[in-house]
């Protein structure tokens, strides 16, 4: 499903990814963790060419994504994207923002384009909510907007950058729930997160990055449990040091 082969990504002086090297076969969950500024977000954001790497090659179901004449609107409607902020549009409902994509990339008419958005967001538990707006939502209910409206595209592969960085811890379950629903139904997906004990639970595989590149890889148990690099184990510390304090 993803191939991903040195890659790499620069900003002025500071180099962000020094070679990232990744698979995940379908229908695996692979977790990206590490501290802030480590380069998971431009990794995912690299992958669909949202940032456009600097070198490497990425191939995502056997197209390549670093192709010169990569047909880019092809390959992105097959990767969902969820990111930290919703971004749905303030003037449309719950159903008018997921429509929106199969309508306007798509081609698809209205009405069957309004039956899939209904669909996806049943999915996500917004069946009630299909004719409401954005501000009448909570900040949980706009992500799974968000997660609905992706995966009314019928994507091959979700991304996930951190997708509840911006909820309040009360409202970070129902959103981690969702994505528990989509890995348990067999979505490829590769998520960017700080949820550890979300990634103990779900993942497949953990992934850690420090400073632009992978430092170790992992079943949750081996990772959590006998970490084999020292830059993991201290970074575990960390996290463990900040949930006693």
């Amino acid at each position: 499903m993803l191939l991903a082969q040195e890659v790499r990504k620069s900003f002025g002086e500071l180099e962000v990814l020094r070679g990232i090297d990744l698979t995940l076969d379908r229908g695996d969950v692979v977790v990206l963790v590490g501290a802030s500024g480590s380069g998971k977000s431009t990794f995912l954001r690299c992958l669909n060419r949202l940032i456009e790497p600097d070198g490497g090659r990425i191939v995502i179901s056997g197209e390549e994504v670093t192709a010169r004449k990569a047909d880019l609107p092809k390959i992105r409607r097959r990767i969902g994207f969820v990111a930290q902020s919703f971004n749905l549009y303030p003037h449309m409902t719950a159903a008018g923002n997921v429509m929106e994509g199969p309508v306007t990339v798509l081609g698809e008419a209205k009405a069957a384009a309004r039956e899939r958005a209904l669909e996806a967001l049943a999915r996500v538990g917004l069946a009630a909510k299909v004719d409401v707006y954005p501000n009448q939502l909570s900040g949980g209910q706009q992500q799974r907007v968000a997660i609905a409206r992706a995966l009314a595209m019928n994507p091959q592969l979700m991304l996930f950058d951190e997708p509840t960085s911006a909820l309040d811890p009360e409202l970070t379950g129902e959103v981690l729930d969702v994505m528990k629903r989509l890995a348990d139904d067999g979505m490829t997906m590769l998520i960017a997160s700080h949820e550890m004990h979300f990634a103990r639970r779900v993942a497949d595989r953990i992934v850690f990055i420090d400073e632009g590149l992978v430092v170790e890889e992992a079943p949750p148990d081996e990772f959590f449990g006998s970490p084999r690099e020292v830059r993991t184990r201290r970074f575990l510390s960390r996290l463990m040091s900040w949930e006693t304090d």
